[in-house]
C-alpha cells in the first residue's frame, strides 16, 4: 500500500492521478497541498507517531510530492514516539535542506517503509534526452550550458540552488533560497541584456527519491518574460510538469527546451 506526502504545487495531483494503489495521502501541518485533499496531517514534532500510524494503517510505501519547506521545531510539542528521534533531527536542521531532506527519508527507511521516487509512480515525468522545439540552441548557447553545468556543481556542493542564468559564458544570476521565479523576475529590467540560458539540474550527489527539480509550463512562460532564449534541464535529473503544456508554451514563445544528458 502506497502512501503519499504531498506537499505544494501540481506534481500532488500528478502522482494521485498516476497511482492506482494509492491509499493515503498525508501532509505536513501548515503546508497543506494544492491540488489534492489530505486525508492526514502531522506535526514535525510527531513524526515518530506518524511513523507508527502508517504501519497501523499497512502502508508498505511512501512517495514525496510537491515542495515541502522545513518547518520550526518547537521542543515542547515533541511526543513521546518522537523524542528518540529528536537529536538527528537537531542537528540535521542546521546543516541545510539536503541533509534535513535525507535524514527523514533515513527515518522512514528505518520504520519499514520503501521511499519511491516521483517517477518512478510517473515515468513520464522525465522526458527524454533531446532538443524538443522548433527553436535549437546556438553553439553559444550550448558553450552557456556547459558552464551553467559547472557553476551548478559547484555551488551544488554548498547547498545553495538547482538554477541559474548563463550568457556569452557569464553567470548572471543563481537561484537561491527565495526560488526559480525569484531569480527570473530579477532579469525582467534589462532592456539592453536580452538573451542567454536558463539551466537547471539536481545538487551533486542529490537523493534522486525527494525534492528532484521541477519546471512547468509558468516556467517557460516567465524565463521568456526574462528575455532569455532557451531552457536546458539535465536529462534524467529534472522532472517536467505537463510536458505538452510546456512544449505548447516554448514553441508560442520561440524558446527552445533541450534536455541535456551529462
Amino acid at each position: 500500500m502506497l502512501a503519499m506526502i504531498a506537499g505544494q504545487g501540481a506534481l500532488p495531483g500528478i502522482i494521485a492521478n498516476a497511482a492506482p494503489d494509492l491509499a493515503l495521502v498525508a501532509s505536513l501541518d501548515g503546508f497543506d497541498p494544492d491540488t489534492v485533499s489530505t486525508a492526514h496531517r502531522f506535526r514535525i514534532e510527531h513524526l515518530g507517531s506518524f511513523l507508527n500510524d502508517l504501519t497501523d494503517k499497512g502502508i508498505t510505501d511512501v512517495v514525496f510530492a510537491g515542495s515541502l519547506r522545513r518547518p520550526p521545531l518547537d521542543p515542547a510539542k515533541v511526543d513521546a514516539s518522537t523524542m528518540p528521534l529528536v537529536p538527528r533531527m537537531m542537528t540535521a536542521l542546521q546543516q541545510g535542506d539536503d541533509a534535513a531532506l535525507c535524514l527523514v527519508l533515513t527515518f522512514f527507511e528505518e520504520a519499514g517503509f520503501k521511499v519511491k521516487a516521483a517517477h518512478e509512480i510517473e515515468p513520464r515525468l522525465l522526458p527524454k534526452s533531446g532538443i524538443l522545439t522548433t527553436a535549437k540552441p546556438t553553439d553559444q548557447h550550448q558553450h552557456d550550458a556547459a558552464r551553467a553545468a559547472k557553476s551548478l556543481t559547484a555551488i551544488g556542493a554548498s547547498d545553495i540552488g538547482q538554477a541559474c542564468v548563463v550568457k556569452n559564458g557569464q553567470v548572471l544570476c543563481v537561484e537561491g533560497s527565495f526560488g526559480t521565479d525569484w531569480m527570473l523576475d530579477s532579469l525582467r529590467n534589462r532592456p539592453d541584456e536580452q538573451g542567454g540560458v536558463f539551466y537547471k539540474a539536481p545538487k551533486p550527489e542529490q537523493d534522486r527519491r525527494i525534492d528532484l527539480p521541477a519546471i512547468g509550463p509558468e516556467t517557460l512562460e516567465n524565463v521568456a518574460k526574462a528575455g532569455l532564449d532557451g531552457v536546458v534541464i539535465e536529462a534524467g535529473g529534472v522532472m517536467v510538469l505537463d510536458l505538452d503544456a510546456a512544449l505548447a508554451k516554448a514553441e508560442a514563445r520561440g524558446l527552445f527546451l533541450w534536455v541535456r544528458a551529462r
